[in-house]
């Protein structure tokens, strides 16, 4: 099968999406499938090359608007090229529109990563457009099926959505040695790109009240805020940004916490693969409830704690309710590693997205 994956970025350029479009690329190719990704070259790139078996055509940019690569080349690429069928990566309007404008006759699939939450300005443009592009998607494969249900762009062709939840390589998690020492008091960790929807801003303002190391790993347009933020509220004895880890010492950063939290506050995190990862090293989770798969992923109660975003009492309680009860931590790490060994494996994760290329190509 000649399959084509379009987004904005790949691999080297870290991310959510470019490590899921990676996980799935590579094991496509693995199972003997012809895998190309279609993304926009950030200028340092080769604009052809093979990265592990996965064709990655980079097409040229003309610039960046609103975290958006705009790129004509991108729609001259996807008329030329003839898979066998396209999987879009949604959102990226440059992608869909250039599928809808040069490959509408080919068979598509969108997965729907997340709404666009921040742009409301172009939304207001697109959105009619993209109601379109979505009903004549042969499918849409949401993450999860709470995203279908709350968001006002799924609901409508709910019929033909497939929900395929994201991924992770639990081995890779499960028997690492510590990053980090231990000390005196528990460790909590947060990793992700530091955007503002990831909430770390509520965690850094529960810190006073918490006896407790925070270990932050990632880097993003918000770090400067949050460190300022650590500072005004005199814990950088507490709280340690470690910026970009390498995938590396990802494993060893879990294996060194007792708890990992990700205190989101708005729908732009839709799924949360960095609780994947953290379920897979064996340790208790604490989310929110921002009508996405953070909830999905965590079970509540069961694998860790879901509380209200922006709710700085929650959070706190939810934090020193598991600092105080190792038990408590151990049958909920355990929980989660179990969860993801059974639910979110590379290998189930491509059979339901190759079982839903095979009835779309069927038709």
């Amino acid at each position: 099968m000649k399959i084509l994956h379009v987004y904005k970025d790949y691999h080297p350029i870290h991310g959510g999406i470019e490590n899921h479009i990676k996980t799935l690329a590579e094991a496509q190719v693995k199972a003997g499938h012809d895998v190309t990704v279609l993304v926009t070259n950030t200028g340092t790139e080769k604009p052809d090359v093979l990265i592990n078996g996965v064709r990655v055509l980079r097409a040229k940019r003309l610039a960046t608007v609103a975290s958006t690569p705009l790129s004509l080349d991108i729609v001259a690429k996807l008329r030329t090229l003839q898979p066998d069928i396209t999987h879009l990566h949604f959102p990226y309007p440059v992608g869909e529109v250039g599928q809808w404008l040069m490959g509408r006759k080919r068979p598509f699939v969108i997965t729907y990563h997340s709404d666009i939450v921040k742009q409301k300005a172009i939304l207001r443009f697109y959105g009619p457009l993209l109601r379109q592009i979505l009903a004549r998607a042969d499918q849409i494969l949401p993450t999860s099926e709470k995203y279908v249900a709350t968001s006002p762009f799924l609901q409508p062709v709910a019929h033909h959505c497939t929900a395929v939840p994201l991924s992770v390589d639990a081995a890779q998690f499960a028997q690492a040695s510590p990053l980090f020492p231990p000390i005196d008091k528990p460790t909590l960790l947060f990793v992700g790109v530091h955007r503002y929807y990831k909430g770390l801003d509520t965690l850094i303002r529960v810190m006073p009240e918490v006896n407790a190391r925070l270990l932050v790993g990632g880097s993003g347009p918000m770090q400067a805020e949050w460190e300022a933020l650590a500072q005004k509220l005199n814990v950088v004895d507490k709280v340690q940004f470690l910026g970009r880890v390498p995938d590396t010492d990802l494993p060893g950063l879990y294996a060194s916490a007792d708890m990992f939290v990700l205190p989101a506050n708005a729908r732009a995190e839709a799924f949360g693969k960095v609780l994947l990862e953290a379920m897979a090293a064996g340790l208790p989770c604490i989310t929110t409830e921002v009508g996405t798969g953070t909830s999905f992923v965590v079970q509540d109660g069961v694998t860790g704690l879901v509380v209200p975003p922006k709710d700085e009492d929650s959070l706190k309680t939810a934090v020193i309710q598991l600092m105080n009860n190792k038990s408590q931590r151990q049958q909920m790490g355990a929980a989660g590693q179990k969860r993801v060994q059974t639910e979110f494996t590379p290998e189930l994760m491509v059979s339901r997205v190759e079982e839903v290329y095979r009835r779309v190509l069927a038709k």
